[in-house]
């Protein structure tokens, strides 16, 4: 069975991805929704300035969940370009179109939340930091892998090259993890640290716990209710098909 008769009859019976997405979206919609109030208000309003930085740290709260959310949106891109070029399984290409704009949306709002941040700390708006230009450089993967997929008239064609790039754009990922104690950085080191405590105060973690969580489901909320309607979209465009060709027939 070729690739698309083997997408076409997973499109026709999405019965365990629409139910599972049906049944598990409403509730991480709510508590995302609770998690980024919760955090966004504490953040902003109640949590304590830095005795650096003082307000301007609380970017942070956004910048920060921008930030780890852009590299994890591109790996589940290069898991779903796996998932196609080897497994060829029938959802993979149809979930990296919708997972790629809104991790380079993520990716996009890290960067403007980090100038913001760093004109207070540094005195510009941009530098070209090994982080900083490394993120860029993955925001121009997520730009590539979204204008791929729509450049061939072939749209197997255009998945398959985009599924390419985001395998090669994944070595972007561990630089732009280890950037900062690669090389000798304006950027400061990571917030969260497995191996020594955080460098900032309990009453600044609670809140970005927080809002990385509410930002996290939340991601997740719009990367399922983007795949389900673009199954739906897909079954919809197959029905009408078989639709005409029955008219024609007749």
């Amino acid at each position: 069975m070729s690739k698309e008769k083997i997408r076409s009859a997973a499109l026709a019976n999405p019965n365990r991805f629409l139910k599972f997405s049906n049944i598990l979206q409403p509730w991480i919609c709510s508590v995302s929704l609770i998690c980024i109030t919760i955090g966004v208000i504490w953040g902003l309003f109640y949590s304590p300035p830095d005795w650096q930085q003082g307000d301007a740290v609380r970017i942070m709260y956004i910048h920060v969940p921008m930030a780890l959310l852009s590299s994890v949106g591109y790996f589940l891109l290069a898991l779903c370009a796996l998932c196609s070029l080897v497994w060829k399984h029938p959802l993979a290409d149809l979930a990296a179109e919708e997972i790629g704009p809104i991790g380079g949306i993520a990716t996009l709002l890290c960067l403007i939340t980090g100038s913001l941040w760093g004109k207070p700390m540094w005195g510009t708006w941009w530098v070209w930091d090994a982080r900083l230009t490394s993120v860029l450089i993955l925001l121009f993967f997520y730009i590539g892998h979204i204008t791929l997929m729509h450049a061939f008239d072939d749209i197997q064609k255009g998945y398959k090259a985009a599924a390419y790039l985001a395998l090669i754009g994944v070595f972007d990922l561990p630089i732009i993890k280890f950037s900062v104690y690669w090389w000798n950085t304006l950027h400061q080191t990571d917030t969260f640290k497995f191996t020594s405590n955080p460098p900032i105060v309990m009453t600044m973690i609670w809140p970005l716990l927080f809002c990385l969580i509410g930002f996290g489901l939340g991601f997740l909320a719009l990367i399922l209710s983007r795949v389900k309607s673009a199954i739906l979209e897909h079954q919809f465009n197959r029905i009408v098909k078989i639709q005409l060709y029955n008219s024609n027939l007749l």
